[in-house]
């Protein structure tokens, strides 16, 4: 194994732990695809978590403006399929804090109380996957509107669908990018033409 998993390591861990699947799948989106992807099934193994986690800590300390930070630097994600990356990469980075933000019933996310941000903080937004960026980007905004500076995206894996958000120059630093096939619905669907059996996911 390297010391950054190459592509082809990361996805023999995904296959190996069930987190990578062929088929045809249906997303609660509605979006049918060839491929499911649920990264925290590999997390589930510590030394496959750490593996991730260090190696895109190391893709975020090469660049120098966040290595400069790393003392001072956040590391925040949303819930919750990113809370194992987010510790792994802070462990490994020696960075100053981890957090998260929170949704309940609909509402947007949110910071538990008395988690305050201050003016200019550094912080990386870290997830186990980046697919539309929705979560990302509402994530960034919520900490832009208290005063944070988001100077990057960390991902284990980029798998970018139709609709993804485009986060203009924000640095963005993955370990492996997987291209799946997506179809709108069911009308569209070439796996459905083909009598593919589907199987419904929940995330």
């Amino acid at each position: 194994m390297h010391l950054i998993p190459t592509q082809e390591e990361v996805v023999a861990i995904l296959r190996e732990t069930g987190a990578l699947r062929d088929g045809h799948f249906e997303y609660p989106s509605g979006l049918h695809s060839n491929e499911y992807l649920q990264v925290p099934l590999a997390m589930r193994y510590y030394k496959y978590q750490k593996m991730l986690s260090v190696g895109l800590s190391r893709l975020l300390r090469a660049n120098p403006e966040i290595r400069a930070t790393i003392k001072d630097l956040s590391i925040v994600t949303p819930m919750t399929g990113g809370l194992p990356v987010a510790y792994g990469v802070t462990e490994a980075l020696g960075a100053k804090q981890v957090y998260w933000a929170e949704r309940e019933n609909g509402e947007p996310l949110h910071f538990r109380q008395y988690l305050e941000q201050h003016q200019g903080e550094q912080v990386v937004l870290v997830d186990d996957i980046l697919r539309t960026g929705r979560k990302l980007r509402e994530l960034k905004k919520l900490l832009e509107s208290h005063g944070a500076t988001v100077v990057g995206l960390a991902v284990i894996i980029y798998q970018p669908n139709p609709d993804i958000f485009d986060f203009g120059n924000l640095p963005l630093y993955y370990l492996a990018k997987l291209e799946a096939s997506y179809y709108a619905d069911a009308q569209q669907c070439e796996l459905c033409r083909q009598g593919v059996p589907l199987e419904k996911v929940w995330v």
